[in-house]
């Protein structure tokens, strides 16, 4: 039997060729919530210009509400007390830094009025792995640069120093969108046009961090907007987590708590009658299963309050009560 060039190869562009209208809606859909939410949010990014006494610097912020705060990185403006920013629109302005936080590694800055629009500020809590955000920033000196990925981790912990004190800024947002210098202090944008995060920092390829907006640092922004400092409470334990006994589990619903491998002597946590070895349970009625579940509870609101502690100490529950004073830097 006879075969048909013409017809052979008819058939193979219906199978390769063909558009596929699926695909098409797809890349449509995709670009459209990108160029959305960049046409929402590029023009209330500013490019930072800083120079201190280290050198100058450059980095992003972002325009938070009507009369000229800025949300950035407190390491783009460290050791710096103003600078320039530089707007979509081609607007420049003298900002000055009126709080800066390095243990969140958030800072506020204020310009003289505000020539662009705010962002709406979102809440990161809600985000789930795989689910699409646009990075707006300025990197390697790019103004209004826009790069898109995806969410490819939440909780994570990035360690923060200020002076002696070390801690971890807690619930981290990890994403693939591309960062590069420069893009600290910039926006990560949900697809519904709202910041959910201030990205601060590359931590390797194809690999960006940022800090969350929820309400522990929609505080901080407060604090910073207030009083220009963030306070924070210490207990003065450290502890490591472990799994609780089964029954305990069984009992509480509680899977892990946080074994004390220190107490500072005199502190809120040894006057209290926390022990080394003891495992806490909860903390102001809620479970406490690793450092940073301890450390969430550490705000000014908890210096000079009691604060309820449940350890678990030889295979039996024990209530102590706790005051936390401010953390001293």
């Amino acid at each position: 039997m006879a075969i048909d060039p013409v017809g052979v190869a008819a058939v193979m562009d219906t199978d390769h060729t063909a558009p596929q209208p699926a695909e098409e809606a797809a890349l449509d859909a995709y670009s459209q919530v990108v160029t959305t939410v960049a046409a929402r949010v590029l023009p209330s990014v500013a490019a930072l210009s800083v120079r201190t006494p280290r050198g100058s610097g450059a980095g992003s912020a972002i325009t938070i509400d009507a009369e000229g705060l800025l949300l950035t990185s407190a390491h783009v403006v460290q050791g710096a007390r103003d600078g320039s920013a530089a707007f979509g629109d081609g607007t420049e302005a003298r900002f000055r830094v009126v709080g800066a936080d390095p243990l969140s590694d958030l800072a506020v800055l204020r310009v003289d009025g505000s020539p662009v629009a705010p962002v709406r500020l979102g809440d990161a809590d809600s985000l789930r792995i795989g689910q699409l955000v646009v990075a707006v920033g300025n990197p390697m000196g790019l103004a209004g640069s826009v790069t898109a990925g995806v969410v490819s981790g939440l909780g994570r912990s990035l360690p923060a120093r200020d002076g002696r004190v070390t801690r971890l800024i807690e619930d981290v947002i990890q994403t693939d969108a591309a960062l590069n210098p420069g893009n600290s202090g910039g926006a990560l944008v949900d697809s519904a046009g709202r910041v959910v995060g201030v990205n601060t920092a590359v931590a390797g390829y194809g690999l960006g961090l940022a800090v969350p907006i929820n309400v522990t640092t929609r505080q901080i922004i407060t604090d910073l907007t207030a009083d220009g400092r963030v306070r924070r409470a210490w207990l003065g334990v450290a502890g490591a987590p472990v799994p609780l006994p089964p029954e305990v589990t069984a009992r509480t619903g509680q899977r892990r708590g946080l074994r004390v491998v220190e107490v500072v002597p005199g502190s809120p946590a040894g006057v209290a009658g926390i022990y080394l070895g003891d495992i806490i349970v909860t903390a102001g009625g809620r479970p406490v299963s690793d450092g940073q579940g301890l450390q969430r509870l550490m705000l000014a609101s908890a210096i000079g309050t009691r604060l309820p502690v449940t350890v678990l100490r030889r295979g039996a529950f024990v209530d102590v009560v706790a005051v936390p004073t401010e953390l001293a830097r």
